[in-house]
């Protein structure tokens, strides 16, 4: 029996490869009613994280925010309460090194093996099964998982001990975040200057500064459609955040990044943090 908890965009997603590859899943959502799909093809609802852990013998966390996986750990209903000496903790949330490294420790001190395992992609490569997995621990707990991890992804890369694997994660999404505001301002300076926003996107994209998440992103520049979100305003400006205390922890200085976290953190104000992250555009077109 495999557990899954968390059922968001991402999580359902990455649930249902595993569901629709045979696996038998125990589940846990703060929403239930995100879970009936899984249910509806003979998923077990359990009625919290705890259950779920003493169901499953590996058990898979995919959530929001650092605070949401310490609630989903620790106390009385909590998922270290419920998991049996010599079961498995993957999680899969974008959180600090720093928590990940602590959250392995305090496993292992109930007996449980900890990978960090956060993933690049959004929800469809999480839907094609086509995410790249980052993992952080132990090689043994890796090979364990190795099969699990390649139906929802297409590559798993090692990067070391707990808290590798989270690491990797933030220097990533640091450089997404990046890359899709560099682009927004390419496209609102070039169309402030006359270009025509079609072609200027379409020169951008086929030209030697292009990279695969531009053209993942261009259609909603063109469209103008921001609310139906891949990657959130809200996700991207916390992992900025975490970057930045991570960065502030190991005397690194981040001013590039620091300045585009409190552009994010306006486009928040304005309303947008539900938006996908390419709502940079919309921002900085006002």
């Amino acid at each position: 029996m495999i557990g899954f908890i968390g059922l968001g965009i991402m999580g359902s997603r990455m649930a249902g490869r595993l569901q629709n590859a045979g696996q038998e899943l125990v589940v846990f959502n703060r929403t239930k009613a995100k879970a009936e799909p899984l249910l509806a093809n003979g998923a077990q609802f359990a009625e919290s994280p705890r259950a779920v852990g003493e169901q499953a013998a590996i058990v898979f966390t995919m959530l929001a925010n650092p605070q949401a996986v310490d609630a989903v750990a620790y106390g009385t209903d909590g998922l270290l309460r419920g998991m049996k000496p010599g079961s498995l903790w993957v999680d899969s949330s974008t959180i600090s090194p720093t928590q990940s490294r602590r959250l392995a420790e305090d496993a292992a001190a109930a007996g449980v093996h900890f990978l960090d395992a956060p993933v690049a992609g959004s929800t469809v490569p999480a839907e094609k099964g086509e995410l790249i997995f980052f993992v952080g621990g132990n090689v043994d707990d890796l090979e364990k998982v190795r099969p699990l991890l390649l139906t929802m992804g297409k590559e798993v890369q090692h990067k070391g001990d707990n808290g590798m694997g989270t690491a990797m994660k933030l220097v990533n999404n640091l450089l997404l975040a990046q890359s899709i505001a560099a682009f927004s301002e390419a496209v609102a300076f070039g169309e402030s200057l006359g270009l025509e926003k079609k072609e200027l996107i379409r020169a951008i994209t086929s030209g030697p500064n292009a990279a695969p998440v531009l053209n993942l992103k261009k259609g909603k520049l063109l469209e103008g459609d921001f609310e139906a979100a891949q990657f959130k305003v809200d996700s991207i400006y916390k992992d900025l955040e975490l970057a930045s205390e991570e960065a502030y922890v190991h005397h690194f200085a981040l001013p590039l990044s620091n300045n585009l976290k409190a552009m994010f953190g306006l486009a928040q104000q304005y309303g947008m943090g539900s938006h996908d992250i390419a709502a940079i555009y919309a921002f900085l077109k006002k």
